[in-house]
């Protein structure tokens, strides 16, 4: 279960996540900033100079903080199935809270990118006819997924306005 915060809609149960997108998101991140680091050394030997090693400890310390606010970040995703719309929740320091009513979608797409095979993830995007209302809930797994699309596409079709 996921924490609430005082901008909650009332009554919501939220679904959160699941915690293995915590593992794909760190090793994205540790390749992303692994790569940086070692980098940073290469230049440090080649150039036979100090300066890449302040690149090398910004990238540490950034690569730490975002492991830290990894775990606090998807603990942070939430969602919930309403009678008329689904609300959808992000963020640690700016929370953003969408209720997207189902009459509204008209795309509801399901992305899988090779890490989040390999975890047995996926992420679901939904797009109303409003750019800004674009929405993906990443880190569901497979067959939630599915299922949230077609239950998705169904509710919007019984709205008859959209997809």
């Amino acid at each position: 279960m996921t924490s609430t915060s005082h901008l909650d809609p009332p009554s919501i149960q939220w679904r959160g996540v699941s915690r293995k997108l915590i593992g794909a998101e760190l090793i994205a991140s540790f390749s992303f900033w692994g790569a940086i680091m070692v980098g940073a050394i290469l230049l440090a030997v080649a150039l036979k100079d100090d300066w890449p090693l302040w690149v090398l400890g910004a990238a540490a310390v950034i690569f730490v903080l975002d492991v830290i606010f990894t775990f606090r970040r998807v603990r942070a995703y939430g969602y919930e199935l309403r009678s008329d719309d689904l609300v959808f929740r992000k963020g640690i320091m700016f929370h953003r809270i969408v209720a997207v009513p189902y009459g509204r979608m008209q795309l509801v797409d399901i992305n899988r990118g090779p890490l989040s095979r390999a975890f047995g993830l996926s992420e679901l995007k939904f797009v109303t006819a409003a750019a800004a209302s674009a929405v993906v809930i990443p880190g569901l797994p497979e067959a939630e997924a599915e299922q949230l699309r077609d239950e998705l596409v169904a509710l919007a079709e019984t709205r008859r306005a959209g997809l």
